[in-house]
């Protein structure tokens, strides 16, 4: 007879943690087994990676969540492996493969009229196997059911963008993919383009997220590195929540004027207008909640709570580490 499961002991738990999600987890996947891990109560993440992508995925826990919308904006760099003669109906590895084609000659030459052609704003048709919702269903669930859906082309930009020859595979043809890109760029459909470009088919056989906004791979902590910590050692692995807010204006309001300000209250103020405040209370480690100026008016945006600030404060305390260092430099 199996032992009952032990009961998970949830804790406020507040700050970012920047996972380099592993192969095969799905984002929430990863979500849950951090937020196990770090015993939390609350938490969500910035936008997905596939389960066959591995790398940058920053989580929110607690009051972060209030923020997480900050950073669905943030540009991402990724580098992805393209195979090409053989198209799935994922765009990916995982999926059946649907088409194979001849392969012409690809030279350097020809790799970078392709990548200088592709650079730039342009629109791009989400592929059908992705969480994207239709009438309240994800386009995975309507193309896993053999329905074609159409999809609206959306606005995207890609800034930079590098195409090589991998010379580590030597089963395929594989083009190496550098792009650094705005949110919504599907990179699996950008593979496909790439591919129809050189006059082919193609899908992804690998795809890494090494970038998002200003966090780096190389800054991420992975699952296995997270289990190995003792619980205090999880914690200190978050960055406060005003990482989420670097690119904030940083306004510090007396007591008074914070509790008004936590009230919802608009406060005046000579500073001139700006559109992304960050609202800080005059003891350390009090940040309040967000807010933009307009007409000489600090107006509320998203507001912590009077408990948050308490529990932010004495997770500072612990960690004896100044949590808005970031911010002040």
């Amino acid at each position: 007879m199996n032992a009952p499961r032990t009961r998970v002991q949830r804790r406020p738990v507040h700050g970012v943690l920047l996972l380099d999600k592993p192969l095969g987890l799905s984002s929430n996947q990863a979500l849950q087994k951090a937020k196990w891990l770090l015993r939390a109560d609350k938490a969500g993440h910035t936008g997905t990676l596939d389960p066959l992508a591995t790398g940058v995925l920053p989580l929110c826990f607690g009051a972060a969540t209030k923020f997480s919308q900050q950073h669905l904006d943030a540009r991402k760099r990724y580098r992805a492996l393209l195979c090409l003669g053989q198209a799935t109906a994922t765009g990916d590895a995982e999926g059946d493969v649907v088409q194979t084609c001849a392969v012409p000659e690809v030279t350097p030459a020809l790799l970078a009229r392709v990548a200088a052609a592709m650079t730039g704003p342009q629109t791009q048709v989400p592929p059908m196997y992705s969480a994207l919702k239709k009438d309240g269903k994800a386009l995975y669930e309507y193309a896993r059911a053999g329905v074609e859906v159409v999809r609206e082309p959306r606005h995207i930009e890609i800034y930079e963008l590098k195409l090589s020859l991998s010379l580590d595979v030597k089963d395929f043809v594989a083009i190496e993919i550098e792009a650094y890109c705005s949110k919504g760029t599907y990179i699996r459909t950008l593979g496909e383009d790439v591919a129809k470009a050189l006059g082919t088919v193609g899908h992804l056989r690998a795809l890494r997220r090494t970038q998002t906004g200003d966090y780096l791979a190389h800054d991420c902590v992975s699952l296995a590195d997270l289990e190995a910590m003792d619980e205090d050692l999880r914690v200190a692995a978050l960055m406060p929540v005003t990482a989420l807010l670097s690119h904030h204006h940083p306004v510090t309001l007396c007591d008074e004027d914070a509790g008004r300000f936590l009230s919802g209250l608009r406060r005046r103020t000579t500073l001139p207008d700006t559109a992304e405040v960050a609202v800080f209370g005059p003891t350390p480690n009090s940040l309040l909640g967000t807010a933009h100026i307009a007409g000489g008016e600090l107006v509320p945006n998203r507001l912590l709570n009077p408990l948050e600030i308490q529990q932010i404060q004495a997770q500072a305390n612990r960690a004896s580490a100044p949590i808005f260092e970031d911010l002040k430099h």
